[in-house]
């Protein structure tokens, strides 16, 4: 008599049925309290109110991007190279832990940040960005190597869906000890901010273990007489060089790439501009953080289902549809006027921002070699960090042009559509050919 088969496992059902994948994915909720508490929620209101006090307004903000600005840059030139030597010389770990030590001691250290110490927040702000950033890099390059091809999609989702719940339930601690600093011993809301900073780094570190313990390096490309130290950093850039000539024969992931950035640039431009364009249309600063808070929760869910959509329908084409959502996200953002509809818009926005990520960055690693993985990430990471930068811009014309804010709004659907167009070119069965026969030449720059 046969036994009736098992049912799956709750990991299972969410693709993430082996040890190293679940360690992969969990790095996601490690880091991404980062990004709501520093990035996004706590650290911007701490150094505006507090750490630049005094500073004229124009002046606070005029240094805070130009502070993200220097980030942003020395990720771009820095990450490529390291990912070059990530992959000849078996180092994604070694260099994610690096940059992961990196963000988590300056993210520690704004527990010092005290009133006028707006240079050390910045320093502090700009080198663990910089730590942030090239870690996600490293992180991101071992994906290929773990996942099979079909399982790149749920694995992905997997570890977005898991960020946004980590990073939801850390945020969700830190403004519960800001709003109520005397149920936990301390001593007001500055306190409290600045000890949100320190659970930052303790959380993103405690959280990592399992990848280090169990995701395992890939192997290197080149023996154990490989060069080492600076001459190491001289075969980074000749790989990277030789990966440069060598684009145009992946030129579907590149498509897919300059796709990802117009149609994430459009993402970023509702994400940034949507509490400045509640504060205008006077929607309050609660309700705006608590639709933030919504966004992280419902985000988690929806991404674990796009992951299973993509099983369904295929990743580009869920990716079309989160896309017409964003579509509808700026349409009914035209005609927003309410807080209840602020929180529709954010609902909709949690539905559709984490699959969509995640399936651009399983479809982009489907598409390339994995022995590049590392110089092929970096460019995705320096495409990723860069999208909003031209849609703010967009906006703000668009404001200055019609004097609308709702005008706007809908600008941004341009974004979408351009994006949409160019991937409808992406061949993704070609992309993933032309990968796997780069992979069994074993391609060497």
């Amino acid at each position: 008599m046969s036994m009736p088969p098992s049912k799956p496992s709750l990991a299972e059902r969410f693709g993430l049925s082996r040890p190293e994948l679940r360690a992969w994915a969990m790095y996601d909720w490690a880091n991404s309290g980062f990004v709501t508490t520093i990035m996004v929620a706590v650290f911007p209101v701490y150094y505006a109110s507090t750490a630049a006090k005094g500073l004229a307004p124009s002046d606070i903000t005029y240094k805070f991007s130009l502070a993200t600005t220097i980030a942003l840059t020395i990720t771009a030139l820095t990450a490529p190279v390291l990912g070059a030597v990530a992959d000849y010389a078996a180092m994604k770990k070694r260099l994610l832990l690096i940059f992961q030590v990196i963000g988590v001691v300056a993210t520690a250290a704004m527990v010092f940040i005290y009133t006028g110490d707006w240079m050390l927040a910045l320093v502090l702000f700009v080198v663990a960005n910089i730590g942030v950033a090239g870690a996600f890099t490293f992180y991101d390059s071992l994906l290929p190597h773990i996942a099979a091809p079909d399982e790149l999609d749920r694995v992905s989702s997997a570890g977005y869906a898991l960020g946004y719940l980590g990073g939801g339930l850390l945020l969700a601690i830190n403004m519960l000890w800001i709003a109520k600093p005397q149920w936990f011993g301390m001593a007001d809301a500055g306190v409290a901010a600045r000890m949100s900073f320190l659970s930052v780094a303790v959380w993103w570190a405690v959280f990592s273990i399992p990848l280090f313990r169990q995701v395992p390096e890939p192997k290197a490309k080149a023996g154990p007489d490989r060069p080492r130290g600076l001459r190491l950093i001289g075969v980074g850039f000749r790989q990277l060089g030789g990966t440069l000539k060598e684009l145009s024969r992946f030129k579907h992931a590149l498509l897919l790439l300059v796709a990802f950035l117009i149609y994430n640039d459009g993402i970023n431009t509702i994400i940034r501009m949507a509490t400045v364009y509640g504060s205008e249309i006077g929607i309050p600063d609660k309700h705006m953080i608590l639709a933030v808070l919504m966004i992280q929760f419902v985000g988690g869910p929806f991404a674990f289902f796009f992951g299973r959509l993509a099983g369904w329908i295929g990743a580009k084409r869920a990716v079309f549809l989160a896309l017409a959502v964003y579509t509808c996200i700026s349409i009914l953002g035209y005609y927003m006027r309410t807080t209840w509809q602020f929180y529709l818009l954010g609902f909709l926005v949690g539905t559709v921002q984490g699959g969509s990520q995640a399936l651009s960055r399983s479809l982009f690693a489907s598409m390339i070699p994995r022995q590049k993985s590392s110089e092929f990430f970096a460019f995705w990471g320096v495409f990723e960090k860069f999208a909003g930068i031209i849609g703010p811009a967009a906006f703000a014309f668009a404001i200055s042009r019609t004097g609308s804010s709702q005008v706007a709004i809908l600008s941004v659907i341009l974004f979408f559509a351009v994006g949409a167009i160019l991937l409808t070119f992406v061949d993704v069965g070609t992309g993933q050919r032309v990968a796997r026969e780069a992979e069994r030449e074993g391609l060497h720059a």
